[in-house]
C-alpha cells in the first residue's frame, strides 16, 4: 500500500484507478461528500501550518493495511488519565484528520475530470462487455442444446462462427431470446440515463453566491460532459447490438425457411429496428442491409417455388366455378395470410407508415392503439419485454390465420364461399324443381339450388347472385399476392423485387389462360383483329421473359444457359380432364368463361391495389409499375375476343349456309315476297345457340359482356358469310338484288328477337355490299377506293356481276386493276 504521506508529497496521482484503490483500504479515511469538500476548502488555514500538522502524524499510521489505529491509541494511554491532556490530544488528532481530509479533498477536486472520464469509459466498457457476454451465452446455450452430446468445443468459438451452428428449428426461439436479452441491456442503459437526468434536475438549483466561480464552472462542466458521453454511448451501444444481430442473421441460410417463419423473423427484426429508433434515433442501416440480403435470397427462392406451384395448380385446374359471396374481393382473402395490422393498412391505403415501425405496432382495438402510442421504453420500463409480447401476439395470429393450408379446413376462408342453403341431407325427390300449374311460377319457399340456377336473366346470369367468377387457382394467386404484400410492408427495401414478382404471378396466369383457351392460328388469321397489337406485345413479352420454352416437348431434358433459364418457368399444359371439342358443351364454354372471367376478376383486384403499390414503389421504379398496369393488367378483358371467337366460329354451321346460298337462283325476273330457306336454317342455328347458352348458364353465370362478345362474334361471322355468299353469285338481276335485301331484312328482324345486342354488328357491312350492285362505273371506282374492308374477291364480283353487262372490257380491266393496286388491310 502506498502511503498517504508520500501520495500527497508527489502532489498528484498516477491514475484515478490507482488512487481510488490506494485510498480505499484506509479504514477511517472516508471520502467526503461534495458538501463536505466545499466546507473543508472554505476553511482558512496557513499552508505551512497545514504541512506541519501533516508531518506531525506518526509514521506508523502509514505502516500497513492491517494497522488498527484505535488499538494503537489505546495502548499509548497512561495508567492514570488526565482529562485536560486527553482533550488536548484529542484536539490534535482532530487537527491532523482535518488537514489530511482537506489535502485529500483538494487532490480529488483537482483530478475530478479524470475521475469522470474514467468512470464514463468504464461504464461503456461494461455495457459493451455485457452485450458480448449476453449474446454469446444465449447463442451458446441453443447450440449446445441442439448439439446434444456432440464433442465440439463450442465455447472456444468466435461468436460469428458460433452463429453458423444454429439449427433451423431453434433459429426463431434463439433470435427471440437474443432480442429479449439485448433489450434488457439497452433498458439498463436507458435507466442509467434517466437516473442522471433526474439527478441533474434535482441538483439544478441556483448556486449560492458564496460558492467560488471556478467551482461552479467545474460542476456545470462535469454534468455537461456526463450527459454528452451518455448520449454518445447510445449510438455506440446500438451499433454493437446491430453488429451482433447482423452476425446472427447472416449466420444461417434462410432461403428454405417456411414462409410463416420467415415473416416472424422479419417482424422481430422490424421490432428491433423500432427499438433502435427509439433508443438513439437510428435508422438501423446495418440491420436493414443484412436482412435485405437474406430477404432477396429468400424471396427469389420462395417466388421460384410459388411459380412452380402455380404451374401445378394451372395444370390440374379443371376450371370449375368456385362459389364465393357476391361481395367477395381481395381484401377478404388477404386477411388469411396477413396480420391484422396490415389489414388496417390495406383498408386505408392512403396512409403510409414509417419504414422503421413494425407492423405489429399497428393494433386493432382502440385500447391497443392507445397503448401502442406509448414508446416501448415507456411501456416496458418497469416490467415485461416487447419481444415476448410480440412473439406471443405473432403465435396467436399464426394460430388463427396461418395454421390452415387447405381451403376446406380454414374457417376464415370458408366464410368467403357462397352461403347456399345446405341441402346435402335432403332426399333427392324433395330437391326436384316444380312449377305452379296455374300461375306458371315457382313457389317462393323451398326453392332448391337447381331452381335458382335454372332461372336466368337476358344476360344468362344466375338469378340469385352476381358473384365473382373465379377458381381455386385464382384464390391461390390472390393468397400469394396477400403474402407478397405482407413481406413488402414489413421490408420496404425489397419492395420493387416483390412487386416485380407479383406482376409475374399475373403474367403467368394471363399467359396460361391464353395458351389454354385462346391460341388458335386458324381463327387468329381471320383478319378481324381479335388480338390487339398491345395484347400481342404483352404475350410476346411474357413468353420471352418468363416462359422457359426449352423445358417443353422434346427439349425437356436439354438445358440452356443457367443465367437465362433460372428466372423462367415452363409453359403450363391444359389438364386432360378439360374437353374443349364437344359441341354439346359449346366447346367447353363453361370452362372458358370461368378461366377468362377469373382473369378479368383478378385484373380488377390488381387495379384496386395500384395506388397502394405505387406508394411502396421506389420513385425510380414507378415507370415499371405504370407500364405493367397500362400494358398488361388492362389487357385482361381483351382476351375475351380470341377465346370466345373459337366458340362462335364452331357454334354455328356457317359452311352449311354458304353451300345453301350457292343453290339460290339470283337472276330472277320478278319480285319475290318470300325469303330463301337458307335464312330460316341460319336463324334455326341461332335459336339453338341461344338455347345452349342458356344450358351453360345453369352451371356457370355468363356475364353480359361475355354474352355480348359471343353474340357479336356469331353475328359478325354470319354477316360476313352472307357477303361471301353474295360474292359467289355468277349472275344477278335487279330482282335478285331485291331478294338479297329481303333475305337480309328477314334475318335481322328474327335475329333482333333473340338478342338485345344493339346495333347489330356488321349490319352496314352487308347492306352496303348489296347496295353496291346498283352503282355506276364511276361510283364503283370510288367505292373500291373507300371500302377496303371487302376482300379482293368480293370487290371483283361487284365489277364482274354488277357492271359486267354495262361496261366494256377495257373499263372492267381498269376497275380490276384498281382492286389489285390497292393495299387492303383486313378489318
Amino acid at each position: 500500500m502506498q502511503k498517504i504521506k508520500s501520495l500527497m508529497a508527489r502532489q498528484g496521482l498516477k491514475s484515478p484507478q490507482e488512487s481510488m484503490a490506494d485510498l480505499s483500504p484506509v479504514e477511517n479515511l472516508r471520502i467526503p461528500s461534495k458538501e463536505e469538500l466545499r466546507e473543508l476548502r472554505e476553511q482558512p488555514i496557513d499552508p505551512q501550518a497545514e504541512q506541519e500538522i501533516i508531518d506531525s502524524i506518526e509514521e506508523v499510521y502509514f505502516s500497513n493495511d492491517s494497522f488498527d489505529m484505535v488499538q494503537h491509541e489505546l495502548e499509548k494511554l497512561p495508567p492514570e488519565l488526565n482529562l485536560q491532556e486527553l482533550e488536548e490530544y484529542r484536539d490534535k488528532l482532530k487537527r491532523q484528520q482535518a488537514a489530511v481530509s482537506k489535502k485529500v479533498a483538494d487532490l480529488i477536486l483537482e483530478k475530478q475530470p479524470a475521475y469522470v472520464k474514467t468512470a464514463m469509459d468504464q461504464l461503456h466498457m461494461h455495457f459493451t462487455q455485457a452485450i458480448h457476454n449476453t449474446v454469446f451465452q444465449v447463442v451458446l446455450g441453443y447450440v449446445e442444446l441442439c448439439a446434444g452430446n456432440a464433442d465440439t468445443k463450442f465455447q472456444k468459438m468466435q461468436y460469428k462462427d458460433l452463429c453458423t451452428h444454429i439449427t433451423l428449428d431453434s433459429y426463431i426461439p434463439c433470435l427471440t431470446d437474443l432480442c429479449k436479452a439485448l433489450w434488457e441491456v439497452m433498458l439498463s442503459y436507458h435507466r442509467t440515463m434517466q437516473w442522471h437526468e433526474e439527478h441533474d434536475r434535482q441538483e439544478n438549483t441556483p448556486i449560492p453566491d458564496d460558492v467560488p466561480a471556478a467551482e461552479s464552472d467545474e460542476l456545470v462542466v462535469d454534468r455537461s460532459y456526463v450527459k454528452k458521453k451518455l448520449e454518445h454511448g447510445l449510438t455506440r451501444i446500438w451499433q454493437d447490438v446491430q453488429l451482433k444481430v447482423k452476425a446472427y442473421i447472416l449466420g444461417t441460410d434462410m432461403s428454405n425457411f417456411k414462409y410463416d417463419d420467415f415473416i416472424v423473423v422479419l417482424d422481430v427484426i422490424s421490432r428491433l429496428m423500432q427499438v433502435g429508433e427509439e433508443f438513439c434515433g437510428s435508422k438501423s442501416e446495418v440491420l436493414q442491409e443484412s436482412i435485405k440480403r437474406q430477404s432477396i435470397n429468400y424471396f427469389k427462392n420462395y417466388h421460384r417455388a410459388r411459380l412452380e406451384e402455380l404451374r401445378m395448380f394451372l395444370e390440374n385446374e379443371t376450371w370449375e366455378l368456385c362459389p364465393v359471396k357476391s361481395n367477395f374481393n381481395i381484401a377478404q382473402l388477404h386477411c388469411l395470410s396477413v396480420p391484422s395490422s396490415l389489414i388496417q393498412e390495406f383498408k386505408f391505403m392512403g396512409q403510409c407508415r414509417s419504414p422503421s415501425v413494425s407492423p405489429s405496432r399497428q393494433a386493432v382495438s382502440s385500447t391497443a392503439l392507445a397503448q401502442e402510442e406509448l414508446l416501448l421504453f415507456q411501456q416496458y420500463l418497469q416490467e415485461g419485454n416487447p419481444f415476448e409480447m410480440h412473439i406471443e401476439h405473432k403465435e396467436e395470429e399464426t394460430e388463427d390465420v396461418l395454421a390452415s393450408n387447405g381451403y376446406e379446413s380454414d374457417e376464415l376462408e370458408k366464410s368467403v364461399y357462397q352461403d347456399y342453403d345446405s341441402d346435402s341431407d335432403v332426399p333427392e325427390e324433395l330437391k326436384q324443381d316444380y312449377v305452379d300449374e296455374q300461375t306458371g311460377d315457382a313457389p317462393l319457399k323451398s326453392v332448391s339450388r337447381e331452381t335458382i340456377r335454372s332461372k336466368k336473366k337476358s344476360d344468362y346470369n344466375l338469378n340469385k347472385t352476381n358473384a365473382p367468377i373465379l377458381t381455386n387457382t385464382t384464390l391461390n394467386v390472390i393468397r400469394l399476392v396477400g403474402k407478397y404484400m405482407q413481406m413488402m410492408n414489413i421490408l420496404k427495401p425489397i419492395a420493387f423485387d416483390v412487386i416485380h414478382c407479383v406482376s409475374q404471378l399475373f403474367d403467368y396466369y394471363l399467359y396460361a389462360v391464353y395458351t389454354f383457351f385462346g391460341r388458335n392460328d386458324m381463327y387468329e388469321s381471320s383478319g378481324l383483329g381479335l388480338i390487339s397489337s398491345r395484347l400481342r406485345t404483352t404475350l410476346n413479352r411474357i413468353q420471352e421473359s418468363l416462359i422457359d420454352m426449352e423445358a417443353v416437348g422434346e427439349n425437356a431434358g436439354v438445358l440452356g444457359p443457367a443465367e437465362d433459364r433460372k428466372e423462367k418457368v415452363p409453359s403450363p399444359h391444359l389438364s386432360q380432364l378439360v374437353v374443349l371439342t364437344s359441341s354439346g358443351t359449346l366447346y367447353g364454354l363453361a370452362q372458358r368463361v370461368v378461366a377468362t372471367e377469373s382473369l378479368v376478376f383478378l385484373a380488377e383486384q390488381f387495379e384496386s391495389l395500384q395506388s397502394h403499390l405505387d406508394t411502396m414503389m421506389p420513385a425510380a421504379k414507378k415507370p415499371f409499375l405504370q407500364q405493367f398496369y397500362s400494358q398488361t393488367v388492362s389487357t385482361a378483358s381483351e382476351l375475351r375476343k380470341p377465346i370466345y371467337w373459337i366458340v362462335a366460329a364452331k357454334a354455328i354451321d356457317y359452311e352449311q349456309m354458304l353451300l345453301m346460298m350457292t343453290g339460290v337462283k339470283w337472276d330472277i325476273r320478278e319480285i319475290m315476297s318470300q325469303h330463301n330457306v337458307y335464312v330460316d336454317v341460319l336463324l334455326k342455328e341461332f335459336e339453338q345457340f341461344n338455347k345452349r347458352l342458356g344450358d351453360v348458364s345453369r352451371h356457370v353465370r355468363i356475364p353480359l359482356p361475355v354474352s355480348n362478345v359471343l353474340w357479336e362474334h356469331c353475328i359478325r361471322l354470319a354477316n360476313r358469310t352472307l357477303v361471301e355468299g353474295y360474292a359467289n353469285v355468277k349472275k344477278c338481276s335487279n330482282e335478285g338484288r331485291a331478294l338479297m335485301q329481303l333475305d337480309f331484312q328477314q334475318f335481322l328482324m328474327k335475329l333482333e328477337k333473340l338478342t338485345d345486342l344493339r346495333p347489330i354488328p356488321d349490319k352496314e357491312f352487308v347492306e352496303t355490299y348489296i347496295k353496291a350492285y346498283y352503282l355506276t362505273e364511276n361510283d364503283m371506282e370510288q367505292f373500291i377506293k373507300n371500302h377496303r374492308e371487302y376482300s379482293m374477291k368480293q370487290l371483283a364480283n361487284l365489277v364482274n356481276v354488277c357492271l359486267g353487262s354495262h361496261i366494256n372490257k377495257k373499263a372492267r380491266q381498269k376497275l380490276l386493276a384498281a382492286i389489285d393496286d390497292i393495299d387492303r388491310p383486313k378489318r
